[in-house]
């Protein structure tokens, strides 16, 4: 099968050396087998590998072996465990526990996975924040709070904790006195008992948040003297005077008199009506007076500590604040996110704390969406401050906390991709649609659609004015994803086949042709029974559309379409389709001029490889082979088997191998001066696989066929042109015979022969192993030419047989099937029966016991 890819790929851990080529490190050993020795990797290299991974990976891996095991212990590895997209329980916990001694912070959730951080043992734990804990009660928390004296900071949220009470708080007081930071949502009730506990035990508590809780003590909370940042939004009972961040507060919002009795002066409050940027900047002694985006600034700038602290502490609020506005979808929001609230969010998504990164990306896919439709205003929002190039950035985090919401990033670009030609533009040229398609790879976007979004894309764009270059990257990205079968499944089942074919039919521009034509190849390049191609074949005027951008004026377009029908023509009833729709015509024409026509190097090899390819895969039909003989084939096929690229030579050997079951075809070969050319190949091409199907044509044109054929002629007056049939059979039976000698060394065949062992097979196997992929017909003749009065045509179908049913190689299972068809085991008893024991009949032997470990592989299965 042919397959056509884009390089766009990854690597991880390589460098480049002058010489443009990855070094390894000079401590890395290869073995006799030239295996690298993983295990010799310097230390520092597998604690940087380690460290890429999640805990799950880094664990496993760390199985491997002592020396791995000893460095996945490693304490800087073990400092931050993300366990929130794990399943964390008891269990989980025991098995990590040696590693987590020095383990400082901690992020979770569900009630089940805070019971579990119990069990690891990490004495010296500095930060624990859950979410979704609404089942959590005081039994826990107070536990917790025990085991982990040292703890600085403890966030549970973001549900409502309604089964915490006041006495967990006191007990945390108690047992942690190195408390910084304790932010809840959604307690009944914290009384004074609690957090007068708090002033008096925990003198380093500078930030307190009870977000969304019944009742607060707010008297009390003046004894806590060390707090600096005060998170009260949502909370009742609560005077107003105390209040500073008022993003999610409806009450106030509502409130026409507050504003207008000044009752903030004196006081940054933050709300949808104040201008929050400007109200920062006040925090900000220095910051430029045009801009408008200070966390940034002060992210650029020489940073002051006492500002980081209340800087840091105003993104927590605010991003936690602008998530639950996002998500009340007010219409009398909509000035506000076009003035400034898509500008603090971007802002926000670059933020150095990660869960205010979470946050903000998931406030942009839901603010974006109105009504579950992108709106066109708050999209423009996100372009005018650059944020197309901040989601795609995040969109290819790697860090584990936040792929979730880079998933959300990924498909709010798509989606803004799909509202028109000014936004699909900007996505494109930011690179969008090659990350997407490259994310694709990992499997979330799959999961959530992302291949479904992409053909819809297609279709979104095909009838519009100005979209060939959003229709040319998405096109691209497909191609590359249908590479894999996995994808080419999910690509299929969203209409995919459609969208190609209707672009191939109805597109004029040469990108998105070419494009739609790789698509096609790669989607048709999988398995032996190859579904994909005949679900192609079956698809309303694709075939046609094919032939049609073989007779492009683009060297792409036209490589790309015969790559596809190449492909196609792995499916019977595509063959006499494709002919049927003009493909036999246009293919020689084009095999004719790229033979010899003017071509920019660059892309000759590539047309010449798919043509002669193309021809290969039609010549499989009877009426199609003859059809490309009389249409002149075989010359332009000939002149290309003396093309200097290997890749040329294979597929122009194979065409004429196939050409030649047909006696006419085999003369014609012949009379244009075919045999000089394969016998060239035959012992000179630098492709095992070129030898080798030269000496299958070879085989094809001389085993007596053809003689009768010969006297009649094949040019249209009856009468043949003058050849030497008997020095060219002579020839032809010289190289064929040097070509199986050269892969058959006597002692091997007989040890293989004689013996069941596998030890002995294999030598023989890898010393001769060519992977090929061929048809009934084909292996039909091969079975019959075992009869041959020939030693040397039998002992080359034999070795070809051998070829073709290696176990564990590639086609094995198909080409056993079509043997079987052929009746070739009887025909093999023979051929291995045979006295004097010849070449033949080791290597008959050798096959029959391949056939036979096919068919108990298949019984297994």
């Amino acid at each position: 099968m042919h397959a056509t890819f884009c390089p766009s790929l990854s690597y991880l851990c390589v460098r480049q050396g002058e010489s443009g080529f990855p070094e390894i490190d000079g401590n890395l050993t290869l073995d006799e087998k030239r295996v690298l020795d993983w295990t010799s990797l310097p230390d520092d290299t597998v604690i940087t590998v380690f460290s890429h991974l999640n805990h799950l990976d880094r664990a496993s891996l760390s199985s491997t072996c002592r020396t791995w095991r000893t460095l996945g212990k490693s304490p800087c590895l073990w400092q931050v465990l993300d366990l929130r997209t794990h399943k964390f329980d008891a269990a989980a916990a025991s098995s990590l526990a040696s590693r987590c001694e020095n383990l400082r912070k901690i992020q979770f959730r569900g009630t089940e996975s805070a019971d579990a951080i119990i069990n690891l043992r990490a004495k010296n734990l500095r930060e624990i924040s859950g979410d979704r804990c609404r089942k959590m009660t005081d039994i826990t928390l107070c536990v917790l709070a025990a085991r982990h004296e040292a703890l600085e900071c403890l966030q549970i949220g973001a549900d409502f904790c309604e089964m915490i009470s006041s006495d967990a708080i006191k007990a945390i007081a108690i047992c942690c006195p190195q408390l910084r930071k304790l932010w809840f949502t959604g307690i009944r009730e914290v009384d004074a008992n609690a957090i007068n506990a708090l002033g008096k035990y925990c003198q380093n508590l500078t930030d307190i948040g009870f977000i969304n809780c019944q009742r607060v003590d707010e008297t009390a909370l003046g004894n806590v003297v060390s707090v600096r940042f005060l998170s009260m939004a949502g909370t009742t009972y609560i005077q107003w005077d105390l209040v500073l961040c008022a993003l999610n507060c409806p009450a106030l919002e509502e409130d026409a008199t507050f504003v207008s009795n000044d009752n903030h002066k004196g006081k940054v409050l933050l709300a949808v009506f104040t201008d929050i940027l400007t109200g920062v900047a006040k925090l900000c002694v220095g910051t430029p007076k045009n801009d408008r985006n200070i966390f940034l600034h002060w992210r650029n700038s020489k940073k002051d500590k006492k500002l980081g602290e209340i800087l840091n502490w105003l993104e927590w609020i605010i991003s936690d604040s602008l998530l639950r506005v996002s998500k009340r979808s007010l219409p009398n929001l909509d000035n506000f996110w076009l003035d400034q609230g898509t500008t603090l969010l971007l802002s926000l998504t670059q933020s150095a704390q990660e869960k205010v990164q979470e946050r903000a990306a998931t406030a942009l896919a839901t603010f974006v969406k109105k009504n579950y439709i992108i709106d066109t205003g708050r999209a423009e929002a996100v372009m005018r401050d650059d944020g197309i190039r901040i989601l795609l950035n995040l969109a290819q985090s790697r860090r584990e906390g936040l792929q979730s919401e880079a998933v959300k990033a990924r498909f709010l670009a798509i989606a803004i991709l799909s509202v028109n030609a000014k936004f699909a533009k900007a996505v494109t040229e930011e690179g969008g649609i090659s990350i997407l398609a490259n994310l694709a790879r990992s499997g979330a976007i799959e999961e959530a659609g992302g291949i479904k979004a992409l053909v819809d894309l297609i279709f979104k764009w095909s009838s519009s004015i100005g979209g060939e270059v959003v229709l040319k990257r998405v096109v691209g990205a497909l191609a590359n994803l249908t590479a894999d079968e996995k994808y080419s499944i999910e690509f299929a089942s969203v209409g995919g086949v459609h969208a190609l074919v209707t672009l191939a039919r109805s597109c004029k521009a040469k990108g998105v042709q070419e494009q739609a034509a790789r698509a096609l190849t790669n989607f048709t390049s999988h398995g032996d029974t190859n579904y994909n191609a005949a679900a192609v074949g079956q698809e309303t005027g694709a075939l046609d559309a094919l032939v049609q951008l073989i007779r492009s004026r683009h060297d792409g377009v036209r490589q790309e379409a015969a790559g596809a029908l190449w492909n196609l023509s792995s499916d019977d009833r595509n063959q006499e389709a494709v002919a049927a729709a003009g493909g036999v015509e246009a293919l020689v024409a084009l095999a004719h001029s790229c033979s010899r026509g003017p071509m920019s190097r660059s892309s000759i090899h590539g047309i010449q490889e798919t043509a002669a390819g193309a021809l290969w895969g039609l010549s499989g039909s009877e009426s199609n082979s003859i059809a490309i003989g009389r249409e002149g084939g075989v010359v332009p096929l000939i002149a290309l088997a003396r093309s200097d690229a290997k890749e040329v030579h294979e597929t122009a050997a194979g065409a004429l191998w196939s050409l030649g079951l047909n006696p006419g075809n085999a003369l014609r070969i012949v009379e244009e001066g075919g045999v000089p050319a394969l016998v060239h190949l035959c012992s000179s091409s630098v492709s095992k696989m070129a030898r080798f199907l030269s000496a299958l044509a070879l085989a094809n044109m001389f085993d007596g066929r053809m003689d009768e054929v010969a006297l009649i002629g094949t040019s249209t007056e009856g009468t043949s042109k003058s050849v030497d049939l008997k020095d060219a059979r002579r020839m032809a039976l010289q190289h064929i015979k040097a070509f199986v000698m050269t892969f058959s060394d006597p002692q091997l065949l007989s040890a293989a022969a004689a013996s069941s062992a596998s030890a002995s097979l294999l030598q023989v196997t890898e010393s001769v192993r060519i992977q090929l992929r061929c048809s009934g017909a084909e292996i039909g003749r091969l079975v019959a030419m075992l009869h041959n009065p020939s030693p040397t045509l039998k002992s080359c179908a034999a070795f070809a047989l051998l070829q073709f049913t290696i176990p564990g190689v590639p086609h094995a299972a198909h080409h056993t099937s079509l043997l079987q068809s052929a009746g070739a085991p009887e025909v093999l008893r023979l051929a291995a029966a045979a006295a004097g024991d010849p070449l033949e009949a080791k290597i008959a032997r050798i096959v029959l016991r391949n056939l036979e470990q096919q068919h108990r592989m298949e019984s297994v299965v």
